[in-house]
């Protein structure tokens, strides 16, 4: 019996010096070991730590002002200080304007004007007292009266005929692949909504100067765009894609209106007014309320970055919209980053076919004005 307590004891110590080999080397064992009943040894399966989601900001389809990290270029949607002329345009519809602009207008304006200055001259020369002692009692001269009659209204009816044709390419209905676009006037900030892309709303405060703010928050920078046209919020179109522009107001009379998109258009309130345009190259274009609508009415820009249709479409998306056309049952297609700005994403749908990507992601993110919350314009 002694030899059977000897030989279980002995198992026993076996089992207990194998329990500590498997613990951690911190622990070490007591010199007391065999007075301590040792653990059952066990298995510890790894941790491994669950992956954290990346916040919305760091999106690259939000970069910036809740949009691409785009660099305005300079002399491109932005005035520049001592240009003479009208601002690059990248419309169809600019392009026509500012051809109509720079090769009838101003050649016909600067040939009248040196016209009719040429004949000023002449009448101080010719009709001046000291060659005229004896004034004329001429009161008619039917040939005369003819040509001034005349000559203005075949330069008016020349004229109209180009300006009627673009007037009319201005009003001209959207297609039905539109991505429509709604701009809504508020003293003193704009507000977006993108009812073809789910609904979502943007509100757009002006960005003040460093010196114009707290320490601590955002203030405008050359990234940003120009004194008094950099917005905290910019909207995003797409490229090659034509937008129905909506407007409208909630208080007053305003005007939504981007130079380089030839593009002015009332927002009035209780009425919608409506226009369609298309954006022919990316870049960063800057506008501003161009109706009086109050004492801030200079601190309402606009700012408007255009992508292509791929990035336009990611960007909804990560906005917490949906893709305009999109079937139901189809998934999504993957947005994740192929290089610097390029995103995979759905086919074009410039042709009116139906874009195969449906869902938002989990996490609906909003664009909120930096520092100013959602729906109260603090631009000053």
């Amino acid at each position: 019996m002694t030899g059977f307590k000897s030989i279980a004891l002995a198992a026993g110590l076996l089992v207990a010096g194998a329990g500590y080999a498997a613990a951690p080397p911190a622990v070490p064992a007591a010199p007391t070991a065999p007075a301590v009943t040792a653990p059952a040894p066990t298995t510890v399966a790894p941790v491994t730590a669950a992956p954290v989601a990346a916040p919305a900001s760091t999106s690259p389809a939000l970069a910036q002002d809740g949009a691409y990290a785009m660099i305005p270029t300079a002399g491109i949607g932005q005035p520049v200080d001592g240009l003479f002329g009208i601002q690059p345009q990248v419309t169809k519809n600019g392009e026509r304007a500012r051809h109509f602009h720079d090769a009838i207008l101003v050649p016909v304006i600067t040939v009248v004007s040196f016209f009719v200055l040429g004949l000023l001259f002449w009448v101080v020369y010719r009709f001046r007292r000291a060659r005229n002692p004896v004034p004329s009692k001429t009161s008619h001269n039917t040939a005369i009266e003819i040509v001034w009659t005349l000559a203005p209204v075949i330069i008016l009816v020349l004229l109209a005929v180009p300006s009627i044709g673009l007037l009319q390419a201005q009003f001209k209905p959207a297609p039905d692949n539109a991505i429509t676009l709604k701009a809504i006037g508020n003293q003193w900030f704009w507000s977006y909504q993108y009812p073809d892309n789910g609904g979502f709303e943007i509100t757009a405060n002006l960005l003040k100067e460093k010196s114009d703010v707290a320490a601590g928050t955002r203030f405008r920078t050359a990234a940003d765009g120009p004194r008094l046209l950099a917005a905290d919020n910019r909207i995003v179109l797409p490229v090659g894609v034509p937008i129905r522009l909506i407007t409208t107001a909630n208080d007053v009379i305003h005007s939504w209106a981007v130079p380089a998109f030839w593009i002015k258009l009332d927002a009035v309130p209780g009425r919608l007014n409506e226009t369609s345009f298309t954006i022919e190259k990316p870049g960063v274009y800057f506008g501003q309320c161009s109706e009086l609508c109050g004492a801030r009415h200079g601190y309402m820009p606009i700012a408007v970055e255009a992508v292509p249709l791929a990035q336009f479409n990611a960007w909804v998306l990560a906005k917490g919209g949906s893709i305009k056309g999109a079937k139901p049952s189809t998934a999504p297609a993957a947005l994740t980053p192929q290089a610097a700005g390029a995103f995979a994403a759905p086919a074009s749908n410039t042709t009116g076919g139906a874009v195969e990507n449906t869902t938002a992601p989990a996490t609906s993110t909003t664009q909120g004005a930096t520092g100013n919350p959602a729906g109260a314009g603090t631009g000053q």
